[in-house]
């Protein structure tokens, strides 16, 4: 259901009259960057495996587990929910310069993807952004409504979710061995994650080239869905904080609720069924997913509930000089991850609990990075780059 603007009521500011509306956007945006590293600090360190099944290799050790499970509970998905919910209500918000320059931009993004996909980490985004971008932005043009919008995103997610199902019934009983690799597997995997060259990008290309498949098939569903409703809240006003501080609060602690009710009952059938492979990879990912969609509409209207008392915070100023140099922090969070654990050495070397110790740090350089550079640039420099690329927006 879409979130509704609330009437005005007595004692009450809208968020529009805060003078830093903008920088509120910019701010959630970048809160959902830093987000999302940490659920990618254990892609980084650890085997691909590991980052849907914390028993990969066996029974975690406690900590493992319930660093893990915390995580599951309040951050898997949930990051990389509000960034799609986000990227749509951006492309809604380019609408107005053109399609084709909007198709121009999401094929650079897709440039972009498949150089860092290839070249530095096999678990880039960028590509499925741009890809489930242009369905978006054909649908986005074509919608009469932002009711319209709302539905067939709505739809869309749905039909995601439902792939997802029907993909279990067909999965084989045998474990699959990118769920539960074996010994040799792993030694492989660790071989050409730390060696490099020609022979880690020939696999990035094949995993890239798989990812994509799958996004195709299943989760392009999902996030074509996701980027509909987002253009569809930025069209009505919520996600540009037009409504009221307490209408917000109100809609955020009972998504957050909603979320937890499914979330957490997932997770104990995890363990419960000892993570098996047809449970965990497909029928109980669909509620995880919902949940996760649910949680960050939550994180984004609790944001915008508390925004005005936010706002005057440093750290939210902080937030938005990184939401404003998404992409390029993005990228700095890859070559800083990549350095530490296949360059250095760190990879396999660190449990969750001290990966997780990582990512405040890699946070603060992120922060630093983006204060500084822009007390002298407008835009951050892919950004910059990307702009260049795709060239000037048609006026008028």
């Amino acid at each position: 259901m879409q979130p509704r603007l609330a009437e005005s009521a007595p004692g009450t500011e809208p968020l529009n009259g805060c003078s830093r509306r903008i920088s509120l956007l910019d701010s959630v945006r970048g809160l959902s960057l830093l987000g999302i590293l940490l659920l990618n600090i254990s892609g980084f360190g650890l085997p691909s495996a590991a980052y849907l099944n914390p028993a990969y290799a066996g029974p975690p050790p406690l900590i493992d587990g319930v660093v893990w499970t915390l995580l599951d509970v309040f951050a898997q998905g949930v990051f990389l929910s509000m960034f799609a919910i986000l990227f749509g209500g951006a492309l809604r918000l380019l609408q107005s310069r053109g399609r084709s320059w909007n198709v121009q931009r999401l094929f650079w993004l897709g440039v972009l993807g498949v150089i860092h996909s290839v070249l530095l980490w096999d678990g880039d985004i960028l590509l499925s952004y741009s890809i489930a971008g242009l369905a978006a932005v054909i649908l986005i043009h074509g919608a009469s409504s932002g009711e319209n919008l709302m539905r067939t995103g709505g739809l869309l997610y749905l039909i995601g979710l439902g792939v997802l199902v029907w993909l279990g019934s067909l999965s084989s009983a045998q474990t699959n061995s990118g769920w539960v690799p074996s010994f040799s597997e792993l030694q492989a995997e660790a071989g050409w994650k730390l060696v490099g060259g020609m022979a880690a990008w020939s696999v990035r290309f094949d995993t890239m080239l798989m990812s994509q498949m799958s996004m195709i098939i299943q989760y392009g569903w999902e996030l074509v869905g996701s980027m509909l409703i987002g253009s569809a809240l930025m069209r009505s006003g919520w996600l540009k904080g037009q409504g009221e501080p307490q209408a917000y609060r109100r809609q955020g602690w009972m998504l957050f609720g909603a979320s937890l009710a499914i979330g957490v009952p997932v997770v104990g059938l995890n363990w419960w069924t000892g993570w098996d492979y047809t449970w965990g990879s497909y029928y109980l990912q669909a509620p995880k997913d919902l949940s996760a969609s649910l949680q960050g509409l939550g994180y984004i209207a609790l944001w915008y509930g508390y925004g005005c008392r936010i706002q005057s915070s440093r750290i939210a100023g902080y937030l938005a000089k990184v939401g404003r140099m998404t992409l390029s922090n993005y990228l700095l969070q890859t070559l800083i991850c990549t350095t530490l654990f296949y360059r250095l050495g760190w990879y396999q070397q660190l449990d969750r609990l001290s990966l997780l110790a990582l990512v405040p740090v890699i946070w603060c350089v992120n922060i630093l990075f983006s204060v500084v550079w822009l007390r002298r640039f407008n835009s951050g420099p892919v950004e910059w780059l990307w702009r260049r690329l795709s060239g000037k927006p048609p006026t008028g």
